[in-house]
């Protein structure tokens, strides 16, 4: 997990729409040293799941890299979710 020298690390999140809710995005999250979520930011995306999130983050945020390969969980209510570390190429 890259971490800045503050201690602050960056986390992409995007999602498999399970529910059918419209909510196809990718979110990009600043947590402090403890884990603490300081801010976050997110861009849609027209299909679910890492590859739609990888091909909209280079046109949208085209700086932004993804340092680690995308980790795969499921929400307590069933929604397919996938968390990768993220830096800007230029930091």
């Amino acid at each position: 997990m890259a971490m800045a020298a503050d201690g602050q690390r960056m986390t992409l999140t995007c999602y498999n729409d399970t529910h059918g809710w419209g909510w196809r995005h990718v979110d990009l999250f600043v947590h402090d040293a403890d884990g603490q979520e300081l801010n976050w930011v997110h861009w849609l995306v027209p299909d679910d799941g890492p590859d739609a999130a990888d091909e909209v983050t280079r046109r949208v945020e085209p700086s932004l890299r993804r340092t680690s390969e995308w980790r795969h969980a499921v929400s307590p209510s069933g929604m397919d979710y996938w968390v990768a570390d993220a830096a800007w190429a230029d930091a």
